[in-house]
């Protein structure tokens, strides 16, 4: 059995998607929690309506999540890996039927790099636990592979690295391990 194999069928074992519940709930939750729209919607609203330093934070990570967007489509249109088959979330499937890496796990991971690196401590730490969170629900909800997710975090930490050298923050994220 090749590791593509293995990988759909441990993703397969972890798919909750056309089964109700409590742990679809969750997983639909966490999965929509890392769309791109929602967080550009928030963090606008953080620059525009928030005091110092928030408007701050808000504008790194919206810069993080468009250097993310670019990286990461960038990767699934050259690999063009199709997403597992399903019904749930013809949303994310007519939009982008590609699914390796995936651009949730890879966007949580580098909001997570950059809330720990810009804090506060609170907001970092609530950052790095959720960020897994929303990679097992992409993989819950049958839009990606376990591979897909993996890739993705790390891919979005690198991306979280990146974003703080070309924001000229890299004092702050010295604390990085790379």
């Amino acid at each position: 059995m090749t590791w593509l194999e293995q990988d759909a069928q441990m993703s397969a074992r972890l798919r909750v998607a056309e089964k109700p519940g409590l742990l679809r709930q969750l997983a639909i939750f966490f999965g929509h929690s890392g769309d791109s729209w929602f967080w550009g919607i928030g963090l606008a609203l953080a620059m525009w309506r928030l005091s110092p330093p928030w408007p701050q934070i808000a504008q790194a990570l919206f810069i993080g999540i468009a250097l993310t967007a670019i990286v990461v489509m960038a990767i699934k249109f050259s690999v063009r890996r199709a997403r597992p088959e399903g019904e749930w979330g013809r949303i994310y499937r007519k939009a982008d039927p590609h699914s390796f890496p995936s651009g949730h796990a890879a966007r949580a991971a580098m909001l997570a790099v950059l809330g720990l690196a810009l804090g506060p401590a609170w907001f970092g730490a609530l950052l790095a636990v959720w960020a897994p969170l929303v990679g097992l629900a992409r993989v819950a909800t049958g839009l990606h592979f376990i591979s897909d997710v993996v890739v993705g975090w790390l891919l979005g930490i690198l991306m979280g690295w990146v974003t703080l050298q070309v924001l000229g923050l890299d004092a702050v994220a010295a604390w990085l391990p790379f």
